[in-house]
């Protein structure tokens, strides 16, 4: 039987294990994530104290992309000692009646990390078509004439990313913004400049994969499909009206600010700016 993986957080009860009579231990998330990532790629590994009335010890909750991969996982896990000298309990979470999680887009960190783990490093490939400042474009750094000293910049990001086994090629557009409190200070314009830039790009990336969905077989194969649920105005354009994108058409930049997990942290600005090729590592 077939399954679907998606570019996003997993947020359904069969992909999320609990595990509970874990003994203290340093580096506890460490060893849970060595021990359960060996049956396939791991969303998140979260350790927690046992409430007190609980008894000493700690529970964990642990997400797996794949429903399969979990519940592999619990049958496998259940009742063994793994890397304790007391054997865990591990069940798979039941569904919280009238409960409904909003589901978000993987950052981009987490999106290449899963396109790597299903499709191979050399599996796919992205490219920036362009990378505009569009800062000011609505005006709203004036007010009554005069220019605010806290000024709002933004770039608009448009990538493609290619999956060459599969004959899939995808777009991503999204705003990256923060304001700037000192715009008269050079060095803090240039790291704000470079921060934003660099939240575009990995919003777009992320939006990207939101279009591709994996589909994983019995026999580990994996065939990849287009999400045409996930389709925008912009997949019509062609690359020259992307890289013109603000100045062809009058679209608003709000429909740009994708609702994404992105995880600011993860940029770096001692990390170079993505090239126009992006290979995946």
């Amino acid at each position: 039987m077939a399954e679907v993986v998606e570019f996003r957080v997993p947020a359904g009860s069969a992909q999320t294990l609990l595990v509970w009579g874990l003994e203290p231990e340093p580096g506890l998330e460490h060893s849970l994530f060595s021990a359960f990532s060996k049956f396939g790629p791991l969303y998140s590994v979260r350790a927690h104290r046992n409430a007190a009335v609980a008894g000493p010890g700690y529970y964990a909750i642990i997400k797996f992309y794949s429903a399969g991969d979990a519940s592999r996982a619990q049958q496998a896990c259940n009742g063994q000692r793994l890397f304790q000298k007391s054997p865990l309990q591990v069940c798979v979470c039941t569904r919280q009646k009238g409960f409904q999680q909003q589901v978000l887009a993987l950052n981009s960190n987490k999106c290449q990390q899963l396109a790597n783990h299903y499709l191979g490093f050399n599996g796919w490939s992205s490219r920036i078509i362009t990378l505009q400042n569009v800062s000011g474009f609505d005006g709203e750094n004036e007010e009554l004439g005069k220019t605010l000293q806290k000024r709002s910049m933004k770039y608009l990001c448009a990538v493609e990313v290619t999956l060459p086994n599969h004959g899939v090629r995808t777009r991503g557009v999204a705003l990256g913004e923060a304001d700037i409190e000192n715009c008269e200070d050079p060095l803090e314009f240039v790291t704000a400049s470079r921060r934003v830039q660099k939240l575009a790009v990995g919003k777009a990336l992320s939006s990207a994969f939101q279009k591709i969905l994996l589909v994983v077989l019995e026999n580990g194969k994996v065939a990849v499909e287009y999400n045409s649920t996930q389709e925008e105005l912009t997949d019509s354009f062609t690359e020259e009206e992307l890289k013109g994108l603000v100045q062809v058409r009058e679209l608003s930049l709000e429909q740009f600010d994708l609702e994404e997990e992105e995880v600011l942290s993860d940029l770096s600005f001692d990390d170079k700016l993505p090239s126009r090729e992006m290979p995946s590592k």
